[in-house]
């Protein structure tokens, strides 16, 4: 699974304006409705919100990843936001968040969206990306950072 098949360049918010985390959710669905004009986007927060109120999807280390499933969805979706003075969000270290990766998948597709999950997971693990990520000059630069590895997927190596 490639980054690049679920997170479109324009689903890039590289200077979040939002102070908490509802604001946060607002306007990363706002960002993904001017994408997908029939979603809605209330009830995609709401979507989160009740997914927040399960625990946090503040993963620790200023990363967040909401996540949620809608049923009129063909396909994963995502957006990518960057809030650069960090919101509290009740993360697992309870210190600021500043990069959040949204998430929505259709309801019944719990595989491809563990998938994603985790190879959005994997990706913010890295120190060096998330230092990149909080550095990069541009929306662009952003993409990039995220995408970049799509071509390197791993590779098993029998008797390995």
């Amino acid at each position: 699974m490639k980054m690049s098949e679920f997170l479109d360049p324009r689903a890039v918010v590289s200077d979040l304006k939002a102070a908490n985390k509802k604001e946060v959710l607002e306007e990363l669905c706002t960002a993904l409705v001017s994408l997908h004009p029939t979603l809605d986007r209330d009830g995609m927060v709401g979507i989160l919100l009740d997914r927040e109120r399960l625990g946090s999807t503040g993963v620790g280390e200023g990363v967040a990843i909401p996540h949620g499933k809608m049923g009129d969805l063909g396909g994963l979706i995502a957006c990518f936001g960057r809030s650069a003075r960090g919101v509290a969000f009740e993360a697992v270290d309870d210190q600021p968040v500043t990069l959040f990766f949204l998430l929505f998948a259709p309801e019944n597709s719990a595989g491809v969206h563990l998938k994603a999950l985790a190879k959005i997971s994997r990706l913010l693990k890295r120190p060096s990306v998330r230092e990149e990520l909080l550095h990069a000059g541009s929306k662009e630069d952003v993409y990039s950072i995220l995408t970049r590895e799509d071509g390197e997927e791993e590779v098993q190596v029998p008797g390995n």
